[in-house]
């Protein structure tokens, strides 16, 4: 007589179960799924390159802090689009500073007058 827990295994490990198929296809049908979505919902510029941008070599990783009401709109943008929230919030920040680069030259001459 086989445990629950027994009976779990079994299925878990299976090797021609159609479940652990699905898993190893999920990375590359995430990515397929948000661009349909982003097809369906807005004809958007911003929203494709953002899409289109790719976070994944990036290992750096902070934590930030958001207000209830801007976590809840980021996560209702995730179920929108598909867009993972932490891939829009490297989007956002290196869009920002790109849109600004005077923050740039800020930096650059804090780090000069440190140095002297």
């Amino acid at each position: 007589m086989k445990t629950l827990a027994d009976q779990l295994r079994e299925k878990m490990v299976k090797p021609g179960d159609k479940k652990t198929s699905d898993n190893r296809n999920l990375g590359v049908n995430v990515h397929q799924n948000a661009r349909k979505k982003a097809d369906k919902i807005i004809e958007s510029t911003i929203l494709k390159a953002l899409i289109a941008y790719d976070n994944s070599d990036n290992k750096s990783m902070v934590h930030s802090r958001f207000d209830k009401h801007t976590l809840d709109i980021m996560n209702k943008f995730k179920m929108a689009t598909g867009v993972d929230v932490t891939k829009f919030v490297a989007f956002a920040v290196k869009h920002f500073f790109d849109s600004y680069p005077e923050l740039k030259t800020i930096i650059k001459q804090f780090i000069q007058n440190t140095d002297l």
